[in-house]
């Protein structure tokens, strides 16, 4: 029995969840031995290439022709924030307490469409926002006073790089008539500029001494030159960001959104399941419940929205 539209984009949106979760993996295997803007760097060169033939594909160079490149410039930027606030939290904590916190981003979005696009937001909403941040609130100071031997401001990390990738998504709805393709090339050019000129700035390691901690430690250490072995896995997460690109564009064109993000959230299930397989990580009672909040929160947000436009 073939698949509907929206069973297609949903497909889509798992499968781009899957190619997420196996890259924040692999992030975190690698964060003690090589540095962030590095293997950011790797993975988004490989990453360029594949996206440059998805380019090709869709209309070639003319179409990143834009009226808007500060616009998009300020985009690019935030991805870029969000991905290294959010692999820089996951050299210290388990994959499935840094995705929960994270997914406090639909929310965000919420708070953030006001000021930038505008929308109004009712009281119903503005309640889902509270609740959504007390979750956030539970899981921080819980986890924070349960394990003394990580910062507060680690676990503020991931919820600072769920506002950037808010604005990201924020910025994306006022440049709807972009191709998916050359909003890709837009943001993996960024990433290999801006972990270029980081490379340069600190990639000799003459920081390192200064500073103890991991996270700190996983952005100041040196370049080298990666192992057969290792570059095997830094080409697989340049494939994945390709993929991730183009299973979410996909999926978002062929379903409406209220359909497809509430499964955004299969990202927490596959980073627990990673977490325990790869770091033998489990998740304690304040992320399940902590979590379990901002998810309900998070899935009333949306399914609220797609009410109120259903209704204009």
């Amino acid at each position: 029995m073939p698949l509907s539209k929206s069973g297609y984009a949903i497909m889509f949106i798992v499968l781009g969840m899957l190619f997420i979760s196996v890259n924040d993996m692999i992030i975190k295997r690698f964060s003690g031995e090589y540095p962030l803007h590095q293997m950011v760097f790797l993975r988004s060169g490989i990453a360029l290439f594949f996206t440059l033939i998805l380019l090709q594909l869709e209309g070639g160079w003319r179409i990143l022709k834009t009226d808007q490149p500060g616009l998009h410039a300020v985009r690019a930027v935030m991805v870029f924030a969000s991905n290294m606030t959010f692999f820089a939290a996951l050299a210290v904590l388990p994959l499935s307490d840094a995705t929960a916190l994270f997914f406090i981003a639909p929310i965000m979005i919420t708070v953030l469409s006001i000021p930038i696009l505008g929308e109004r937001v009712g009281p119903r909403r503005w309640g889902a926002v509270i609740v959504g941040f007390c979750g956030t609130l539970i899981m921080v100071r819980t986890q924070s006073e349960a394990r003394d031997d990580i910062s507060i401001w680690i676990y503020l990390l991931p919820i600072l790089a769920a506002l950037f990738y808010a604005t990201m998504q924020v910025l994306t709805r006022k440049l709807a008539k972009t191709r998916a393709s050359a909003m890709a090339f837009y943001i993996q050019i960024t990433f290999v500029l801006l972990c270029g000129i980081s490379g340069l700035i600190v990639g000799s390691g003459q920081f390192i001494d200064s500073v103890e901690h991991p996270s700190l430690v996983f952005l100041l250490r040196a370049w080298i030159i990666p192992s057969t072995n290792d570059m095997s896995y830094f080409v697989l997460i340049g494939v994945l960001a390709t993929g991730v690109g183009y299973c979410l564009s996909q999926a978002y064109r062929s379903a409406p959104a209220a359909t497809i993000a509430p499964f955004e959230y299969v990202l927490l299930p596959m980073s627990i399941v990673w977490g325990w397989i790869i770091f033998g990580d489990w998740p304690g009672l304040p992320v399940w419940f902590g979590g379990a909040i901002i998810i309900a929160a998070g899935l009333y947000v949306i399914w609220r929205e797609h009410k109120v436009a259903s209704q204009n």
